[in-house]
């Protein structure tokens, strides 16, 4: 039997040079730096040196905005994306309770938020405690949690029509702390 060494088609100097995979930032850079240069060359020869600076100048400016923008995607508080989106990449913390525990508890607010929130603490405390789905014991987790408060609770339900009272909120925190 001969043993065959692993064939090694890349360079010598032990760097392996591959193509861009589609969607990786080396692939991204380089769809980008292409469309840069020959619009700085496009600058260039329409408005000499002075066209070739302003161009630069341009292109160095979008792209830094460009960049913070990915970059800082998952991070920014404050952004021109439209709200679901928002709230879809960026995590709230605790200092959004109060927000969300009053635009939950407002007539003219929104209590999708608190719900989907009371819902992820319910199915952290019903899986760590009682070793239940939320989603996939439903019937265990309306028994534990009773009749009255399971409608604020259920995930595959629509929220009620009603705005969410304040006792039933006091209700729903002081049930959870028990559970």
């Amino acid at each position: 039997m001969s043993s065959a060494a692993p064939r090694h088609d890349g360079p010598e100097d032990g760097t392996d040079r591959q193509l861009a995979q589609p969607g990786s930032v080396r692939h991204s850079l380089i769809e980008l730096a292409v469309p840069a240069v020959l619009a700085e060359v496009l600058f260039a020869l329409v408005g000499g040196w002075p066209g070739a600076g302003a161009g630069a100048v341009l292109l160095g400016a979008t792209g830094l905005l460009v960049a913070r923008r990915v970059a800082g995607a998952g991070a920014e508080t404050f952004s021109l994306r439209s709200r679901p989106r928002q709230m879809a990449v960026y995590e709230p913390g605790l200092g959004d309770w109060r927000w969300t525990v009053r635009q939950g508890l407002d007539p003219r607010g929104d209590v999708a938020p608190l719900r989907s929130r009371l819902q992820r603490l319910y199915a952290v405390r019903l899986a760590e405690v009682h070793g239940l789905n939320l989603s996939a014991d439903r019937d265990r987790a309306a028994e534990l949690l009773g009749p009255r408060l399971w409608p604020w609770i259920d995930p595959s339900a629509p929220a009620p029509a009603e705005v969410l009272p304040a006792e039933v909120l006091r209700r729903l925190v002081d049930r959870l702390d028990s559970l």
